[in-house]
């Protein structure tokens, strides 16, 4: 039986299409690149080399008009998401946006609007629900190994000091800076595994000399049971654990951050490795708990981390009518949280989820 084809035209062949987008799509059977947007030279001579079979077109338009394409991927930086996904939705495609889904969750609101309207499929790239380390987190607190969970923090530090060239920390604008750009990773983690809290705290600073967009960050989310930290700096030498859980019966730490990231800087493509998204042992996180009266201590042999998945469940929904992972409400959420935060940092309040 011949396998349904589905054409993508990608906009922007910047560090999202060409590491988190390009290589993943086309490692999952039924996707084709058909059209890439792109104007640097230096990116349409990569995309060449990778894609001879892709078009390259300097006007979107290309990529709307196309009757061809059924689903158009926005790579492009955060403050054109909204206005590039909105024409992609009004042209009759499916769109799949990278984080953070838009500058306001009133904008968010909108396409929800639009894509419910005309029945077409609207999703976001929150790929790190399939990190290696954050599956293994997912399954011990769901196989109950800890207990009753009452704290969770999780971290996403760097070591960067000085600010560098990258439009996501280089000025202040709409949707820059570390708790839009790593912030919305672990916000839609947590909403992951414990759902919307009751209300958000937020603590946002620039702390890197000569930076203008938010560097460093602590939000707080309070559940009814349980307390969640999510922190994120620049000037973390010497890295905390990247997961820290606690449970009524024990904890688990996890540190490293998922590889797959980095294997796919150094050009690996996952269809090509059989070992994709393997962690080290080295970085196998410990747990220290009760089993049925036991006290148990040890490493638990982390998940394999694969980003295809999303993409894997993207084309069941074109084709099979899956259920949607990443729906676009909970990504509006994200963004939600992220505005309460900011407004809770500058008011020195708690804010209310609404």
């Amino acid at each position: 039986m011949n396998q349904t084809i589905i054409n993508v035209g990608l906009i922007g062949y910047g560090l999202s299409g060409r590491v988190f987008h390009a290589p993943i799509l086309t490692s999952v059977p039924g996707f084709h690149l058909h059209t890439v947007y792109e104007t640097r030279p230096e990116n349409i001579a990569l995309i060449n080399k990778r894609y001879p079979e892709a078009k390259v077109v300097a006007d979107t338009d290309e990529i709307f008009r196309n009757e061809n394409i059924e689903l158009v991927i926005v790579a492009t930086p955060n403050h054109v998401h909204f206005s590039y996904a909105k024409k992609a939705l009004e042209s009759g495609k499916n769109v799949l946006v990278e984080k953070p889904f838009t500058c306001t969750s009133e904008e968010a609101d909108e396409l929800i609007s639009i894509a419910k309207k005309i029945g077409k499929v609207l999703t976001v790239n929150h790929n790190r629900r399939w990190d290696g380390d954050f599956r293994t987190v997912e399954k011990v607190i769901k196989s109950n190994l800890l207990g009753e969970i009452v704290e969770y923090e999780a971290h996403f530090d760097k070591f960067r000091p000085e600010p560098g060239v990258s439009w996501k920390y280089q000025k202040a604008s709409q949707a820059s800076g570390t708790l839009y750009d790593l912030g919305s990773h672990l916000i839609d983690q947590a909403q992951c595994l414990f759902g919307l809290p009751e209300e958000v705290f937020g603590y946002i600073d620039v702390q890197r000399k000569n930076a203008e967009a938010v560097d460093s960050f602590e939000v707080i989310l309070r559940y009814p049971d349980k307390k969640v930290t999510l922190k994120s700096g620049m000037m973390i030498r010497e890295a905390a654990p990247h997961f820290s859980i606690h449970g009524r019966k024990g904890s688990f730490i996890k540190y490293g951050v998922d590889i797959q990231e980095e294997e796919l800087n150094n050009g690996k493509i996952p269809k090509e490795c059989k070992d994709w998204g393997l962690e080290p042992e080295v970085m196998y996180g410990k747990i220290n708990t009760d089993i049925e009266g036991l006290h148990v201590t040890g490493i638990i042999e982390s998940e394999a981390g694969d980003y295809r998945e999303l993409y894997r469940n993207v084309y069941g929904v074109l084709t099979e009518g899956e259920e949607l992972a990443v729906t676009a409400q909970q990504a509006r959420n994200t963004i939600r949280i992220i505005e309460l935060a900011e407004q809770s940092s500058e008011e020195k309040r708690w804010m209310r989820f609404e």
